[in-house]
């Protein structure tokens, strides 16, 4: 069943039943355009064949009057009577043709032309019927079937041109059936038309609802086709979208206006083939087949990247398209769509700029070096390609931004920036990591002589004097550097690497570069698995306190201690501070460690007698934080001692980013009322510009002046001396540190020096240790260990000649020092003091030297004259070093 008539029926029904028949067949008004529209165009295909009608209907009275004139005798009506129908007939036909046709009946509206129409039309029907009968009553012969045939073609040749409008199909039927129950009467053949009447009225009725219907439909589909096509238009015109369509040949027969100016700005684009139109951007992900291999497999494609393949213009789109086939599957051409991607492209490059680039510098920042390495790495054509990488620091760069603001630190990176670049050049891509971190890397380089040169000229470019808002200001550099693919094949194993080399080269003084090398990557899990125990010995309290004394020169007796921590690990054993502070200092715990050993030393110290000091190092983070003071004061009212028994020990580390920050936590530590102290004075770089700004209440000398301070020759002597003299001129007392020999206690006293620390007079304690302590003999100090200062001896096991009473022997040397020797393998009877021999210690050199002692196959020299170790070669004097 035809799919749109239930919505003519429906709609057919909406009204009363004659009217809706009146409306359906157009004799009566319908408001409704579409159906009126149909009306219009049923009388318009009427118009246009009725003239050939009318000339048929024409020549068929003009025959029937011709053969009535010449043959037709005994007809009841006679040739008048023909003359008479073939006129009404001529009228009738006539009169639909000036509806049709004239412009003043035209301008009706389409209901009464069909009013019209259909009477004509049953006009018609009634002289044709006629016209029949007359001839059915002649004798029989050639000319009574001539005129049969010329009046039944006539009759179809009407109906058929009376078919567009149904109204006018019935009322031709029902004029011929009412003509002929009018000339014949009741009977079969009136029975049998009218049974054909029946089936024409239903026949006629059905193709009316489906004409109502279909106009119905179509006026719909068109209507949405126009809003679809001025939608479309308006998208074209204004929008960011487009479309084309090619034939089987992948030439263009549609392109939207404005992408062909685009494209052929002055030319048709119509009828060129689409490649030659359009030019793909290989660099795009999935664009992998070309536009020529879809249109030459015809397979759909979307969202290829396009440009102008002719034309200058920079502008860019988005392409996809299908092909398209006929109901019985025959390929026709393509039909696709597309977009404008300038604007998007632009963007997106901006955001790749912002993305790849540091906004601040301009260097590749570390998404873009990361990549580059990467792709680096991953170009490797053989089985060996170099590639180094750079990681550097910059050394004091936080004092710039401390103390002359973060413009102008920016203002430095730049400079910087601009430096790096002109000294890599073309061998490397330069980038910022972020902060004051910086990365190069270097393809096809991997010779150290190479690597080390550059990385020595880009630290002393740095190093040079920068201008920053009319002031000069210097800084370092430290750098990292490791090599593909001895340190590492893949980018995070290198960079890890190069970072580790960097740390090496800050822990060498900076300013330095560094190569990796595998003993670092060891050290640093070393380091992170210290880390991690020392993580849980912070939240676990694994940690106690032991106390150094600190003895008076004058009185010889206890006047403080120092806390010292310890950490006794369940596996690792004894773990030293020199190893766990610093780890502690770079994860950030030295502050919860520092605040632990703060009130613990406060808390024990309140035990001791109210003359006796605890001296606890400060590390330069803590004292960088502005709650130290806060924190001081809370251990001090917590555990009740008086603020002066506290003292406070700073190393030259606080003064590395000196800041007013600084001389204000000077000012509020002193406001406490607890004392400063200066520890490891003259270990740093400029010590008396401290003493003249920070007010400290001690010096505590490093050991490093003390040891060897007795031995004849040495030089620590003269340099302890300028630092009391020094500390007494700006009132300050002084501490000597490590004093291990007793001679060493005299020189210091004769010196000047107003304390002595060290294992000379004890080592450190636990807290009640030092309470017994203190009530010995009212904390009187007693001396142990050597008497005399003594070169330091070496551990070493090696065999040497000597030559005694001019016999040659080989014996072991068990130590060394630049003064003497212990000797295996060498027996004497009697006394052996003051015995002459010469030893071997330099190859082909012999040495003089006198034995000393001699007991149970070993025997001590002394060298006639002091022997420089460093003169041994480089692998025993490594080897020296590591067993000393």
């Amino acid at each position: 069943m035809y799919a749109p008539l239930p919505t003519a029926d429906r709609r057919a029904h909406s009204r009363p039943h004659g009217l809706a028949l009146r409306g359906l067949f157009g004799l009566s008004e319908d408001d409704r355009d579409q159906v009126t529209d149909l009306f219009v165009l049923k009388l318009a295909q009427i118009a246009a064949v009725w003239p050939f009608t009318l000339a048929i209907q024409g020549i068929a009275c003009a025959l029937l009057i011709g053969l009535a004139a010449f043959g037709v005798d005994d007809t009841q009506v006679g040739i008048i009577g023909i003359a008479a129908q073939c006129a009404i007939l001529l009228a009738a036909s006539l009169s639909i043709f000036a509806t049709v046709r004239l412009p003043a009946l035209v301008a009706l509206a389409p209901y009464k032309r069909n009013r019209i129409v259909t009477l004509c039309a049953a006009a018609m029907a009634a002289m044709l019927t006629a016209l029949l009968w007359v001839i059915t009553s002649a004798p029989d012969g050639p000319i009574r079937f001539t005129d049969a045939v010329a009046v039944a073609g006539t009759i179809g040749i009407t109906a058929v041109s009376l078919h567009p409008v149904r109204a006018a199909s019935l009322g031709f039927g029902g004029g011929l059936v009412l003509t002929l129950a009018v000339l014949a009467g009741p009977g079969i053949p009136v029975a049998i038309a009218l049974l054909f009447l029946g089936c024409l009225i239903a026949a006629t009725l059905r193709l009316a609802r489906i004409d109502h219907a279909r106009e119905l439909d179509r006026a719909a589909a068109s209507n949405a086709g126009c809003v679809a096509v001025k939608m479309i238009a308006e998208f074209e015109q204004h929008g960011a979208g487009w479309f084309w369509e090619a034939d089987r040949q992948g030439r263009v027969t549609y392109l939207s206006a404005k992408v062909a100016r685009d494209l052929v700005p002055s030319g048709s684009a119509i009828g060129q083939s689409l490649t030659d139109l359009f030019q793909m951007d290989s660099d795009t992900p999935g664009t992998e087949r070309t536009l020529a291999f879809h249109i030459s497999s015809r397979t759909s494609f979307s969202d290829y990247s396009v440009c102008a393949a002719a034309s200058d213009s920079d502008r860019w789109w988005s392409i996809s398209g299908r092909p398209v086939v006929d109901d019985l599957g025959r390929f026709q051409g393509f039909i696709g769509s597309g977009s404008d991607l300038t604007e998007q492209r632009k963007s997106e490059a901006e955001i790749t700029r912002l993305a790849l680039f540091d906004g601040l510098t301009g260097l590749a920042n570390r998404q873009r070096m990361r990549i580059s390495l990467e792709k680096t790495l991953a170009q490797n054509t053989g089985p060996y390609r170099a590639t180094s990488l750079f990681l550097m620091d910059l050394d004091r760069f936080k004092a710039v931004n401390d103390t002359l603001g973060h413009q102008a630190g920016d203002a430095l990176l730049q400079q910087v920036a601009q430096r790096l670049q002109r000294g890599v050049g073309g061998t490397g891509l330069v980038g910022r990591l972020g902060g004051d971190e910086f990365k190069v890397v270097l393809p096809g380089i991997d010779n150290r002589d190479t690597l080390a040169d550059l990385a020595r000229d880009l630290i002393a470019s740095l190093s040079q004097p920068y201008f920053i808002s009319g002031t000069a200001v210097t800084i370092g550099c430290s750098i990292g550097i490791a090599i593909a693919p001895d340190d590492g094949e893949d980018s995070e194993t290198l960079v890890r690497n190069a970072d580790l080399a960097l740390y090496a080269a800050k822990g060498d003084g900076r300013g330095v570069h560094r190569f990796f090398a595998d003993e670092m990557l060891a050290g640093a899990r070393t380091r992170k698995l210290l880390e991690d125990d020392l993580r849980i010995a912070v939240s676990e309290g694994a940690f106690h306190l032991c106390y150094q004394p600190v003895v008076s020169t004058d009185s010889v007796r206890i006047v403080g201690y120092e806390a010292l921590i310890r950490w006794n690990h369940p596996t690792r054993g004894f773990v030293s501070p020199a190893d766990f502070i610093p780890v502690a200092e770079e994860c950030g715990l030295i502050e919860a460690i520092g605040e632990w050993v703060l009130r613990t030393a406060c808390s024990e110290a309140a035990r001791w007698p109210d003359t006796i000091r605890v001296a606890v190092n400060v590390s330069p983070i803590q004292f960088a934080n502005p709650v130290l003071p806060a924190l001081v004061t809370s251990a001090l009212a917590q555990s009740g001692i008086a603020p002066g028994r506290l003292e406070l020990e700073i190393t030259e580390g606080v003064f590395l980013d000196e800041t007013r920050s600084s001389e204000q936590m000077f000012r509020a530590l002193k406001g406490v009322g607890v004392r400063l102290a200066l520890d490891d004075f003259g270990t740093g770089y400029s010590s008396l510009g401290y003493l003249r700004n920070a007010p400290f209440d001690k010096i505590k000398i490093d050991q490093s002046f003390v040891k060897g301070a007795a031995e004849p020759g040495n030089r620590n002597a003269a340099i302890i001396k300028a630092i009391v003299t020094l500390a007494d001129t700006l009132g300050m007392e002084t501490t000597a540190e490590g004093v291990e020999v007793q001679d060493e206690i005299d020189l210091l006293r004769d010196l000047g020096c107003s304390h002595i620390q060290g294992y000379v007079y004890g080592r450190p304690v636990r807290a009640e240790e030092a309470l017994r302590q203190l009530g010995v003999e009212n904390g009187a100090a007693t001396a142990s260990g050597f008497k005399v200062s003594r070169a330091r001896r070496h551990k070493m096991l090696r065999s040497a000649r000597i030559l005694l009473d001019g016999i040659h022997g080989d014996v072991r040397i068990r130590d060394i020092s630049t003064s003497g020797a212990m000797l295996d393998g060498l027996k004497f009877d009697g006394n052996p003091d003051g015995i002459e021999i010469q030893i071997e210690l330099l190859e082909n050199q012999m040495t003089p030297a006198r034995v000393r002692w001699a007991h149970g196959g070993k025997a001590g020299i002394e060298f006639d004259e002091a022997f420089n170790l460093d003169r041994l070669n480089p692998g025993q004097a490594a080897r020296i070093r590591r067993v000393g």
